[in-house]
C-alpha cells in the first residue's frame, strides 16, 4: 500500500487470506450473517438438523425418528432447517469524501478493504458475491458470480476507482451517487439478498434513509461507517489548510469556537447515523481508518452477533 493513501489489485486480492477466520452472524431472519449456504426461516427435510419435537396432527411421517419414539414411547420428528443461498450485493464508496485520513490510511483504502474481506468471506462460503463502486461522477459493476474470477474482477474496479482519487480532485455539487446506487441495487434485491453498504455516508439525504429500509425489508442489510478520527479529536494549536479541489480554507486549531463547531458537526453526524441502527434495525458498524481493518472487522462483526442474539 501507498503508504495508506492508495491500494492496488494486488493488495486487495491478498487480503483473501485474512478474510478465512472472519465470524459472520445473521439477523433475525436466519442465524448467520455472511456465512454461506444461509439458514432460510423455512423449516424443511434440509440437510441441516434443527430439533427433535413431539409429533403434531398433520406432520409428514417419514420425519418420525423411530429409534427415539421407541426409546421414549412417544412419538417425536427429526425438524431440519433449509440451506438456502443468498447472493451478496457489496457497494463501496470511493468518492472524493473518502479520501481523507490523519494516522494509518485514507477512509477510501479502509473502505476498498472492508469490502474485499467481505467479498473473499463470502466466496469462500460458496455463496455469489458482486457489488457497486461508487465514484463521484460514476460507478462500476461487478454482478454476482461464485467465481474467484469475479471476486479478482471486484477488486480490480474498486483499486482503478481508487487510483482516480487526488487532493486536486474538484469536489460535485450536490452528487448524490449512492442514492443512484442504492436504487439500483433495491431494483435488483428483490428479497433474500445480503447487502453490505461500506462509506461514510457524506452527503446521505432522507431518500438514502428510506432506500436503506427498503432494502432491509426484504434483505440483510449491514452498513459499515468509515470514519477518521481526526475531527473527534482535534488538536488545540496549529493550523491546517483543507483542499476540497478548487477551494481551500484555513482551520485554526488554537481557537475554542473553531474546534468547538467541527466537533459538534463530526459527532452530531456521527450520532445520527447510529441512530440508524436502533430506528431502522440495521446494524451500522463503524470503522476506522486509523486502525488495521481486518482486526476491527473481525471484532465489530463478533459484537453485532452478540447483540442480534440477545434479541
Amino acid at each position: 500500500m501507498s503508504g495508506g493513501v492508495h491500494v492496488s489489485t494486488d493488495e486487495l486480492v491478498k487480503l483473501e487470506t485474512q478474510a478465512r477466520d472472519l465470524s459472520f452472524v445473521q439477523k433475525a431472519r436466519s442465524q448467520r450473517q455472511l456465512a454461506g449456504r444461509m439458514r432460510s426461516s423455512m423449516r424443511g427435510r434440509g440437510l441441516t438438523f434443527e430439533e427433535l419435537r413431539d409429533y403434531l396432527p398433520g406432520d409428514d411421517i417419514r420425519s418420525i425418528d423411530w429409534r427415539v419414539t421407541a426409546r421414549t414411547t412417544r412419538p417425536f420428528i427429526r425438524v431440519y432447517s433449509e440451506e438456502k443461498e443468498r447472493p451478496a450485493i457489496i457497494i463501496v464508496d470511493q468518492r472524493i469524501n473518502m479520501f481523507f485520513g490523519s494516522r494509518l490510511s485514507m477512509k477510501s483504502v479502509t473502505a476498498a478493504q472492508a469490502a474485499m474481506l467481505c467479498a473473499w468471506r463470502i466466496l469462500g462460503s460458496g455463496d455469489r458475491v458482486g457489488g457497486f463502486v461508487i465514484g463521484d461522477s460514476d460507478t462500476d459493476e461487478v454482478k454476482p458470480h461464485r467465481s474467484r474470477s469475479a471476486v479478482v474482477a471486484f477488486a480490480e474496479r474498486i483499486a482503478r476507482m481508487n487510483a482516480a482519487l487526488n487532493a486536486s480532485a474538484s469536489i460535485p455539487q450536490n452528487s448524490n451517487q449512492l442514492d443512484t446506487v442504492l436504487e439500483s441495487v433495491s431494483n435488483v434485491a428483490h428479497h433474500d439478498h445480503l447487502v453490505l453498504v461500506i462509506s461514510d455516508f457524506d452527503g446521505h439525504t432522507p431518500r438514502t434513509r428510506d432506500l436503506l429500509v427498503r432494502l432491509s425489508s426484504r434483505n440483510d442489510v449491514i452498513c459499515l461507517l468509515v470514519y477518521d478520527p481526526f475531527l473527534l479529536e482535534l488538536p488545540t494549536f496549529g493550523e491546517v489548510v483543507a483542499s476540497g479541489g478548487g477551494s481551500q480554507a484555513q482551520l485554526a486549531f488554537a481557537t475554542e469556537h473553531v474546534r468547538s463547531s467541527i466537533e459538534t458537526i463530526s459527532r452530531d453526524r456521527g450520532r445520527e447515523l447510529l441512530a440508524w441502527q436502533n430506528a431502522l434495525g440495521i446494524p451500522m458498524l463503524p470503522i476506522s481508518a486509523a486502525k488495521e481493518t481486518a482486526p476491527q472487522l473481525r471484532r465489530l462483526l463478533e459484537q453485532s452477533a452478540w447483540q442480534q442474539r440477545r434479541r
